[in-house]
């Protein structure tokens, strides 16, 4: 073979092993973004009913204007975990609490304050 085919025998590898590198690197993107959106989806799903579970009396199954005394989201009618994650909610007072979204796949941590009207700010997020 002829110098000039060699060179372009390297020169194609290369470009084949960037793109690949970048392909790699777009896919892992994706995947974060998708487990943030779906975390975020549930962390607000759970702000909604815990919010409702606040205004609704206590005699129909409510928190009487309160949160004290909850211990997890499944008192909202929410799942503990799912196919986005494991969601663990601490500080229950009167007004409010945090849940803590962990993703199942990405490693994505959502840390959020839920209060009686929904998520309070802007939730933090962490992404590997």
């Amino acid at each position: 073979m002829g110098q000039q085919q060699l060179l372009l025998i390297v020169l194609g590898t290369i470009i084949v092993g960037v793109a690949v590198v970048v392909g790699i690197n777009m896919f892992t993107t994706g995947a974060i973004n998708a487990e943030r959106d779906a975390l975020l989806q549930d962390v607000n799903n759970i702000a909604s009913s815990a919010a409702a579970y606040w205004r609704k009396p206590a005699a129909l199954g409510g928190g009487a204007r309160t949160f004290d005394g909850i211990i997890s989201v499944t008192t909202f009618g929410a799942a503990d975990s799912n196919a986005n994650g494991e969601f663990v909610l601490t500080g229950a007072g009167e007004f409010g609490f945090t849940v803590t979204a962990t993703g199942g796949n990405e490693g994505v941590e959502i840390v959020a304050t839920i209060t009686q009207n929904g998520v309070s700010g802007t939730p933090t997020i962490t992404m590997p």
